[in-house]
């Protein structure tokens, strides 16, 4: 495994262990999130220039625009959570709850 490749999946590997371990606000949810986005959207870009091919160069931006989606929603529902509950720690969401 070449050292570039290491980095970015120990980039998205620590990701998605701040999602899992550390997931006390939402705030901090969402940037692993997003941390896990950018490590996969680097590494699709590096790998459509590995590859030289135009039929992968599309990929990169596809999951660019999809991480912009995702990050909108992600604090629409931030703010929500904020304005009806007052704070955004995970443990004060209760689903079940109208």
């Amino acid at each position: 495994m070449t050292p570039v490749h290491f980095s970015f999946s120990s980039a998205f590997i620590l990701g998605l262990m701040g999602l899992a371990f550390h997931r006390t606000h939402l705030l901090s949810a969402l940037l692993c999130l997003e941390g896990m986005m950018l490590s996969l959207f680097v590494a699709l870009a590096l790998w459509a220039l590995q590859f030289e091919s135009t039929s992968f160069s599309t990929a990169p931006m596809l999951l660019l625009a999809f991480s912009a989606c995702e990050a909108s929603t992600g604090l629409a529902l931030l703010v929500a959570t904020a304005r009806t509950h007052g704070t955004d720690r995970l443990q004060n969401l209760n689903l079940l709850q109208c």
